[in-house]
């Protein structure tokens, strides 16, 4: 798999993607989620190819604390091939070449799938409540 920084005519594929993934919700619109990621830090926001097709993404950030990923998918046909390991990896290398000390990132609790592979990354379980306020409805 070639990973590099998304591109805008990679749009229609990305979201097809996610919603390939489950990961886009009624209440993200996930063309203004890529056009906002697009206006802070946009080199990461990285994107999977094999054989020229988008097969994975990650959406990552650092805001000089912590480090955040969001939209890591990969295609349900190209799974269990280590390419969601490999965009992890490449996140990780990219926000620890900024300075980032720690990152952090939101499962939702019914994801036992995604749980299960960040754990074998070494993500750990944190005593946090998750907490959020819209301030743009979409």
């Amino acid at each position: 798999m070639h990973i590099r920084p998304y591109q805008h005519a990679d749009e229609t594929a990305v979201i097809a993607l996610w919603q390939a993934c489950g990961l886009t919700r009624p209440w993200n619109n996930p063309a203004l989620d890529i056009a906002r990621k697009l206006t802070v830090q946009p080199e990461l926001f990285l994107v999977g190819e094999l054989d020229g097709q988008i097969v994975a993404s990650a959406m990552a950030g650092f805001e000089g604390h912590r480090g955040w990923v969001n939209y890591l998918g990969v295609s349900p046909a190209q799974r269990g091939r280590g390419l969601a390991r490999a965009m992890m990896a490449q996140v990780e290398a990219l926000l620890l070449a900024r300075g980032c000390p720690k990152i952090n990132l939101q499962v939702r609790a019914d994801n036992t799938e995604a749980l299960g592979f960040y754990a074998a990354l070494g993500y750990g379980q944190e005593v946090v409540l998750g907490l959020g306020k819209r301030l743009i409805v979409d």
